[in-house]
This record gives C-alpha cells, structure tokens and sequence, in this order.
C-alpha cells in the first residue's frame, strides 16, 4: 500500500483525501497544523461547472439545496449611480445537476470534512523539514515526528511553509497592491438589485461583488480595492484585524459604496492580497495543489474551483501511474492568471473614454457566444 502524505486541510487537501478513499491501494493522512479546522459561519465562495462536476464524485449533489444557490446571470454596474450595464448569462454553461454554485465557504469545509474519517486528519501538526531521496519523503514535524511516505501533497496554502521548505524560499507570493474586503449582509438592504444574479459593479481602483450564499436571504459582499502598503505594514499581519485600519478602509470606500450597503456590512475582514508571480515544479512524488501551487487575483472568481479541479487531475494522475500532472496543470494556471489580471485591469478603469469603450465591448462580448465560449467556456466546461 502507498502512502501519502497531505499537508493543509483546505479545500484541496481535504477534497484530495475524499478522491482517495475510494481507493485502497493509498492510505492517506493530512497534517494540519492548527488545532481544528475553522468553521466559522464566515463568507461566501462560488464554484463553477468545472468544479461542481468533480464534487458530485464524492456525493455533492445531495448537498442540501436550501444551503447553496445557483444564479443565473452576472449582472454589471458601474459604481457611480449604479447605473446597470448589461449582464452575462452564467446558466448556459450549466448542465444537469452540475450548476454555477455560490454558498458559504464554511458548508464547503463541513462538507468534506464530515465525509471523512476522525482518523484521517493529524492536527498540531506543523511541517519542519523536508527530506526526499530514493523515491522516499521523509517529513518532520514540530511534535519531533519523523515519518516516511512514497508521495508528498502540498496544499497549505498561499503562504506554503512546505513549498518554502522544498524551494529554500525562493518562491513566495507578492503583494498584488491591492486589499481584499469582506463581509456578509442580507438581501434586505440591496437596492433594486436582482437576487437571483451576481451583482458586479465596476469603478476607479475598486470593484465589488453581490450574490446569495443560500435561499435564505445571506449575501456575500466582496470587494477589492487598490491600496498601497508599507513592508512594515504587510509584516504585520495583525493590522488587518484592528479597528483603526478597517475603518480607514471604510471610509475610503464612502464614496464607492452606497451607504446602505456599506453601513449594514456585518462580520467585516479585511486582508491583503497577495498573489503567485512564478510556478514551482517540486521534484518527483512531491506535488503543489490550490493556493500553494498557484495564487491567482480574485478577480476571476476560480480559486477554490482550480484547487478542487487541480487535486482531481492530481488524483487521476497518481492512480495512473503518469507523471505529466504539471504539463496541463501549468498551461490552464496560465490562461486563468491572464483573465484573472485581464479583468481586474478592466475592472479598475478610471479614464472616462475607456471607462466608455469597456462598457460597449461589454455590451457586445457579454451576447457573444463564440467569444463566451472560448472565454469562459474553456474554463467552465473543463
């Protein structure tokens, strides 16, 4: 029996662990090194078709319908008068039972972690060195634990301490001049906005996102604004929590949100963002998934769907006995970074005559099926 090894019990990780429990050729264990993992009722994640089809492999579509949605449209705003633009019908990509799915990040973890057995996650466990020779990984750990595996999983995130240890941290992820703000509100505080759809509004350095988390009335607010920061203020990771800085960052989103929305924000978070400038392919037997392989800007909307896609193709490529993981992994991280970069730039416009010609290409592009097609097509339908 092989065994492997997964550090991270994020979506990946844990989505990874499900894949291989209907294999018995693998005993898999994951080392997480907080002492639980976080289930807070917290914020919203979407998932499209290319994601929803591998979770429906490990029992999603059972998932209660009353805890998920599935929008129909993406609709676009400019921010000043919230003046509509067109909108983008997302449901033609959907099929049967495998629908464009937005709900609460949370149900997601629940999900899959409850799919498992207690005996499969290894908590307190923090990764301190990494050994390879011979087709053998040696891990150790902070509990003084040395243990030997055939394969080495890295999905601990954007920050990796695992990919820092196999690069000699030489791979790190960059500040993307940008801050991320989230926040949970109900649908009874949105002005005319359809509660069916994805509401995206677009203005200078900033743009914004609406949509329901449930059948419940909960909407997901995110938003992404350009910010400047001081190394000493990215060191101290601390900062995003504090009251001071939140509220500077509100109040510099008082004339980009409207006061409804912004004043009926509950569960308010702020967080740098920070994203991958280079790909790292770690020796044999030792593999990269989600964050940890690659950070994309939110702006695309594909973070968690790459990490549930990328362990799918991880899983196929290991019960296979192949070794070309990284070949199509880093050709589609590739076209999703470039959209992901294309739509932030085009999200941020500030010069009115652009601003002008984005909203008519918009307008066209959105109605445009070849276009769509391979824009999004390629992602979505996988």
């Amino acid at each position: 029996m092989k065994k492997i090894a997964i550090i991270g019990a994020g979506i990946s990780g844990l989505f990874l662990a499900n894949l291989f429990k209907k294999n018995h050729n693998y005993d898999v264990i994951i080392y997480e090194k907080n002492s639980s993992i976080e289930l807070d009722e917290g914020y919203g994640i979407q998932l499209s078709t290319n994601s929803i089809k591998f979770l429906n492999e490990i029992g999603f579509n059972t998932f209660n319908d009353d805890e998920k949605f599935n929008p129909e449209k993406i609709d676009f705003y400019e921010i000043k008068d919230e003046k509509k633009i067109c909108n983008l019908n997302i449901a033609e990509f959907n099929s049967e039972g495998c629908k464009y799915t937005t709900f609460k990040r949370s149900k997601l973890i629940e999900f899959l972690k409850d799919k498992l057995d207690d005996n499969i996650i290894k908590y307190n466990h923090n990764i301190t060195k990494i050994e390879s020779d011979n087709n053998e990984i040696s891990l150790t750990f902070n509990t003084n634990e040395r243990i030997i595996f055939d394969r080495l999983v890295i999905s601990d995130g954007v920050f990796s301490k695992g990919k820092s240890l196999i690069s000699n941290n030489k791979i790190n992820p960059t500040y993307n001049n940008s801050v991320a703000i989230r926040g949970n509100i109900s649908s009874d505080n949105l002005n005319n906005l359809n509660e069916k759809n994805i509401s995206l509004f677009l203005g200078p350095d900033f743009h914004y996102v609406l949509y329901p988390l449930n059948n419940n009335k909960d909407f997901n607010f995110i938003g992404v604004l350009k910010h400047q920061l001081t190394a000493k203020e990215l060191d101290n990771y601390e900062l995003f929590n504090e009251e001071p800085f939140v509220q500077d960052i509100k109040d510099k989103l008082k004339n980009k949100v409207s006061a409804k929305i912004l004043d009926n924000l509950n569960k308010i978070k702020c967080f740098p963002v920070f994203v991958s400038k280079d790909l790292y392919r770690p020796s044999n037997n030792i593999f990269l998934v989600g964050d940890a392989f690659f950070a994309f800007p939110p702006s695309f909307a594909q973070g968690a769907s790459q990490s549930i896609e990328g362990a799918s193709e991880l899983f196929n490529n290991i019960i296979n006995d192949k070794n070309d993981f990284y070949n199509k992994r880093i050709e589609r991280v590739k076209m999703i970074n470039n959209r992901s970069k294309l739509n932030q730039f085009a999200f941020h416009l500030s010069n009115p005559i652009l601003i002008f010609f984005r909203n008519i290409i918009l307008k066209i592009l959105t109605k445009n099926k070849k276009f769509l097609e391979n824009y999004l097509g390629k992602i979505y339908k996988n």
